[in-house]
């Protein structure tokens, strides 16, 4: 199923699904609940992503029901809503907690190189400082990024979703998109391994982590961060759903990225060198993981402006497409 976090009339968030045969119509999850006369132990799945999240088999259950339900009665105002009507929101308004990762090689061989340059042409002598970079082997893949999946904690407070706009920050000229997707943990999760981080992960969504490319590179310098490259309001962005495992397969999902319409990029999840399931059983080493957690799969090779020397202004309109999930759309303001 295709779960969303979306606003009413009165500005309430609620949980609803895309429908399955009609993806221009939303379920309302709590509405039909109501309708249905579930109970109240049921009903509480329903309150929000989280909630629902952490129903487990049951929830799950009950959305199907919730689902088959809408079907016979397309007539309820609840089984029947236009999704033009409704306002979208991150299907995880405040996640508990995001990680982010670099699964992907080429993403970031193309990228160290792009910011080789950007952080050489803030110098009096680009030429030379570039020559510089290089002969030292300065801004290039880490060795110890081949042994461990290694990733970063974002803030979680940022989030917003499909068709909500993004506020370009004042203090960058390099505005950028980047093309992820990221999974959704569904319990608490220790000490497990990739055989049982498998089984810990609800579903999948497209994650766009919006970067500031010149200040960046400038932190990068510190070797700690990043910080205020990523860290701006609205600068992640999720959805438009989380799809849920049983409905994905992530070693051939086809990655598009367009601005104002034209391709700008295209990549494929397969080609990852990481796992989500290295990555949960790694970060799971002696630290609790709880329900909601998103991991974010890092930029797929050629999912960013960075890599093509492109970037954004104002005005523009940006389409993530991840096969199975669906598209990710947001304006530049």
């Amino acid at each position: 199923m295709k779960l969303i976090t979306f606003g009413d009339n009165s500005g309430q968030l609620r949980l609803g699904a895309i429908h399955p045969s009609q993806g221009n119509r939303v379920i309302d999850f709590h509405a039909c609940a109501e309708m249905m006369a579930v109970g109240e132990e049921r009903l509480q799945f329903c309150r929000s992503m989280i909630d629902f999240i952490e129903g487990g088999s049951l929830a799950l259950d009950l959305g199907d029901e919730l689902i088959a339900f809408a079907s016979q009665r397309p007539e309820a105002d609840c089984a029947n809503i236009p999704v033009e009507v409704i306002s979208w929101r991150s299907p995880l308004p405040v996640p508990p907690q995001l990680r982010d990762c670099m699964m992907f090689e080429e993403h970031l061989l193309k990228s160290y190189s792009m910011l080789r340059e950007t952080l050489a042409e803030q110098s009096p002598d680009p030429v030379k400082a570039l020559a510089e970079f290089e002969e030292r082997g300065l801004y290039g893949i880490p060795d110890i990024w081949y042994e461990i999946p290694v990733y970063y904690k974002a803030n979680r407070f940022s989030f917003i979703g499909h068709e909500q706009d993004i506020v370009h920050p004042d203090y960058t000229q390099k505005l950028d998109f980047e093309l992820e997707y990221a999974c959704v943990l569904n319990s608490i999760t220790k000490d497990v391994d990739e055989v049982e981080a498998a089984k810990r992960i609800f579903g999948y969504t497209i994650f766009n982590d919006v970067s500031a490319r010149d200040v960046q590179s400038a932190e990068m310098q510190a070797s700690l961060g990043p910080s205020k490259g990523k860290d701006f309001d609205t600068g992640n962005v999720l959805g438009p759903c989380i799809v849920t495992a049983d409905e994905v397969n992530t070693d051939d999902m086809v990655m598009i990225a367009r601005v104002n319409g034209e391709e700008w990029c295209r990549g494929n999840s397969g080609s990852a060198r990481w796992s989500f399931e290295q990555v949960i059983a790694h970060a799971s080493r002696c630290e609790t993981l709880v329900a909601g957690e998103l991991i974010g799969s890092g930029t797929v090779g050629g999912g960013c402006g960075l890599e093509h020397g492109r970037f954004l202004k104002r005005g523009d309109m940006i389409e993530l497409e991840v096969g199975g999930i669906g598209i990710l759309r947001n304006r530049v303001v």
